[in-house]
């Protein structure tokens, strides 16, 4: 299970350091394959492979009426591979997409991880703050 946060930096070519934190858990679940898609938030979806290929299928089996949605995820799906030193290359259509600039967020969901442009994360974050928290999140006890 992923999760927390992490300040990154896109360098000119368009790759992202992996925290080293999640390196080992990546390399030796995936060997470093991962999978990079849009999402609809604004943001990019990393998998690694073997998560990928589970979710692949469940898109590929959404009905005719939800193509669109699919087309989405699966057509702008990139498969990358982590070099040595823990970098990926994000796609140019892919940074575009998100409108990623040079600071990132890497946010572990769990099965996955999301990639931001730092500044559009957090205005996203202060229209969900405002938006008030929905009933199944208030009934959550800590």
């Amino acid at each position: 299970m992923f999760q927390g946060s992490s300040a990154l930096a896109l360098d000119a070519k368009g790759r992202m350091t992996v925290p080293s934190r999640h390196r080992d858990a990546l390399a030796s679940t995936c060997a470093g394959s991962l999978t990079v898609t849009r999402h609809p938030d604004g943001c990019l979806l990393l998998f690694p492979r073997p998560t990928w290929e589970t979710q692949r299928e469940k898109f590929a089996a959404l009905p005719v009426n939800a193509r669109a949605w699919a087309r989405i995820f699966l057509g702008n799906a990139t498969d990358v591979d982590m070099d040595g030193t823990g970098r990926i290359l994000i796609s140019p259509e892919l940074r575009a997409a998100a409108g990623l600039n040079r600071d990132l967020m890497l946010l572990g969901m769990g099965s996955h991880f999301e990639i931001w442009d730092k500044a559009t994360l957090e205005a996203h974050e202060r229209t969900v703050i405002a938006g008030g928290m929905p009933e199944s999140v208030a009934n959550l006890s800590f």
